[in-house]
């Protein structure tokens, strides 16, 4: 029988590595709620770093992909390989070398994924209402608030890429830290 076959001994031991490991959790959770708040107090730093780390991101993807893509030339999809590595070569090098342009870039991006994934959400919300009984509701309001995060970027937009990518990542920072502080908290007194 394998761990996977079980899961209350998956669990059990899941729970007992939190529980060994609970500090290393707490300075994961204080560390990232730290970066979350310089982030939100300091968007436009924030935004420049995330472009900037983007960018690098893409550039050694980039090159790894070129040169995997030359060591498996045989291979089907050569071409298009190369070409999306090519790509991501040309995006880091523009992310690093105009990164300002590129938090613009990003920022629109963003508005236009809210809108979608607003639109999304209230059409899932309104298509499963019965189904999800009072929930729905819920559901529907995230939509709405998804909706309303897209018109305020979008309608600000160039003016919001200074704050908009700092804050969200710094929210989800803080949100993140939070939750480990939480879960090393609860694993501590486990024990």
């Amino acid at each position: 029988m394998t761990l996977s076959d079980d899961p209350n001994r998956l669990q059990a031991t899941v729970d007992a590595t939190i529980r060994k490991h609970w500090k290393a959790y707490l300075i994961e959770g204080i560390l990232l709620l730290i970066l979350g708040f310089a982030a939100i107090v300091l968007p436009l730093l924030a935004s420049l770093a995330i472009a900037i780390v983007l960018g690098w991101m893409f550039l050694v993807s980039g090159v790894a992909g070129i040169v995997l893509s030359f060591w498996a030339r045989q291979a089907p999809g050569f071409w298009w390989s190369l070409a999306s590595a090519i790509l991501a070569v040309i995006a880091g090098i523009i992310l690093i070398a105009m990164p300002v342009q590129g938090i613009v870039t990003l920022t629109f991006v963003v508005g236009i994924y809210f809108l979608a994934e607003g639109v999304a959400t209230i059409m899932y919300a309104l298509q499963h209402r019965g189904r999800l009984s009072e929930r729905w509701g819920w559901m529907l309001a995230a939509g709405v608030i998804d909706i309303l995060v897209a018109f305020i970027i979008i309608s600000g937009w160039p003016g919001t890429a200074a704050w908009v990518i700092g804050l969200l990542v710094g929210i989800n920072l803080v949100f993140g830290g939070s939750s480990l502080i939480a879960l090393a908290l609860a694993a501590r007194n486990k024990t």
